[in-house]
């Protein structure tokens, strides 16, 4: 009998006398069927409910297909999916997995997806200035999103901890248009953005994006003061501690934390008058080094103060470090007492472990496309921005609540999303049931159902 021809049909190789054939036939399919965990993280910590309610609509409800819930649970949903733009959605709208997620199998209109395409979703993203206008009916909060970072990290608490470590980091946003805002940037030598980002450990507290031709500090005391805020309300006992690098060694932030009961740890620039200070320890670390052939290190404390900038003398800290040859000194200012530590733990300890704080901002930007602020104005940009925190955050309650206790307990939000989230399944749905038959080969299923089980009574 002759081989039936279908021009629908791909032919390959055939293997062990079997023909090898292909076609777009099966049905409803998926490629994020993990997805499914993110829907149940969201319902754990209800983030999207929160925070589309952070956003206000002026469209007229008898006339509109998607809801604001369903176009910021798409976006948040989409980046951290690993859905940088906004075209990407053209495709998203037909998904059936992003259907479930967002609660809608079938769009009102005949002639519409369950979910939105690009131009619905760049409406939410444009974020014009005053009043709606008749092109431009939905607005957002700022203010109350900037409070929800902080909501939901106060409630990953089952009680307040004792004492907490507020990390302060600047970074780069590279721009490569005309965007408002736009500056040259010495150090990082490109255009750019000048984020600010404030974690506690895991948790992203804030991200503000600010124009890149002012000191790295700008604006930092007002950012603290409003978490610090918001956190005593909840906690008013808590001990609370700033970590940052040189670049946030200021007067101003300084003063402001003995002034509020707020202890700091800060880096601080070296000049020949610290370097002296530290001299003996550093002629004793090289006579070391170059006994053993190995790094060698000495600490040194001492009250200190600026000649004209410091109000007051302060604790300083110096390490003096002989490495690959020559002298390596680095020194920290603090509020911290003998107390909390000797020069010796809270550099290494306590100041060096800010350095974590790094991999939090790289998966931001690197996992969940932070970077992308390629919009006209500031304040969309800044919006877009919340957008790509929002997904860090929801991955990052995936990952506190679900994954502890399995071998993605730290895993970054980009091994998160190849490893548990990208499932091929075929997508059944019925009168009753909408059935997602996940791929029988996929090798993390032990982890996924166990993510499921604590995600369930979560």
């Amino acid at each position: 009998m002759p081989t039936e021809c279908n021009s629908d049909l791909f032919g390959f190789a055939p293997v062990e006398r079997r023909q090898v054939v292909a076609a777009f036939d099966g049905g409803a399919m998926t490629s994020d069927a993990g997805a499914l965990l993110l829907g149940a993280t969201d319902r754990a910590v209800r983030l999207i409910d929160r925070f589309s309610g952070c956003f206000n609509d002026g469209r007229m409800a008898e006339l509109i297909e998607h809801e604001i819930r369903t176009l910021v649970g798409q976006r948040v949903f989409g980046i951290a999916l690993g859905y940088e733009d906004l075209i990407d959605h053209e495709h998203l709208r037909h998904d059936p997995v992003m259907a479930v997620l967002a609660g809608k199998l079938k769009a009102r209109r005949k002639d519409c997806a369950p979910m939105a395409g690009k131009s619905t979703l760049n409406r939410l993203e444009h974020a014009p200035k005053g009043a709606p206008t008749r092109y431009h009916k939905i607005g957002h909060d700022g203010s109350a999103i900037e409070r929800l970072f902080v909501d939901v990290f106060l409630e990953a608490h089952a009680a307040p901890p004792t004492e907490i470590i507020l990390d302060l980091d600047a970074t780069d946003d590279p721009i490569h248009g005309h965007q408002e805002g736009r500056f040259f940037h010495g150090y990082y030598d490109c255009y750019c953005y000048l984020p600010l980002y404030i974690f506690c450990g895991d948790h992203l507290l804030a991200s503000k994006l600010r124009k890149s031709n002012i000191d790295g500090a700008a604006g930092a005391k007002e950012e603290v003061a409003r978490i610090v805020g918001q956190i005593r309300e909840k906690w008013p006992k808590v001990r609370i501690i700033l970590r940052a690098d040189s670049g946030f060694c200021r007067e101003e932030l300084m003063v402001w934390c003995e002034e509020n009961g707020v202890d700091f740890l800060f880096g601080l620039a070296r000049n020949s008058r610290l370097v002296a200070e530290i001299a003996a320890e550093l002629r004793e670390a090289e006579a070391e080094a170059q006994t053993t052939a190995k790094p060698a290190r000495r600490f040194r404390e001492f009250m200190w103060s600026t000649k004209k900038t410091w109000s007051r003398r302060r604790r300083v800290i110096g390490k003096a470090e002989w490495t690959q040859g020559e002298a390596n000194p680095r020194f920290v200012v603090t509020s911290l007492t003998v107390a909390d530590g000797d020069a010796k733990h809270l550099y290494e300890k306590v100041y060096c472990a800010r350095g974590e704080m790094e991999n939090r901002i790289k998966e931001c930007q690197l996992d969940l496309f932070a970077d992308r602020t390629s919009t006209a104005t500031m304040r969309a940009n800044q919006l877009r921005l919340w957008f790509a925190s929002m997904a860090y955050v929801l991955l990052s309650a995936l990952r506190r609540i679900a994954l502890k206790q399995t071998q993605f307990a730290k895993a970054t939000c980009g091994s998160i999303r190849l490893k548990l989230l990208k499932i091929g399944a075929l997508v059944v749905t019925s009168v009753r049931r909408v059935k997602i038959a996940m791929a029988s080969g996929y090798p993390w299923q032990q982890e996924w159902a166990a993510a499921h089980a604590r995600l369930s009574v979560a």
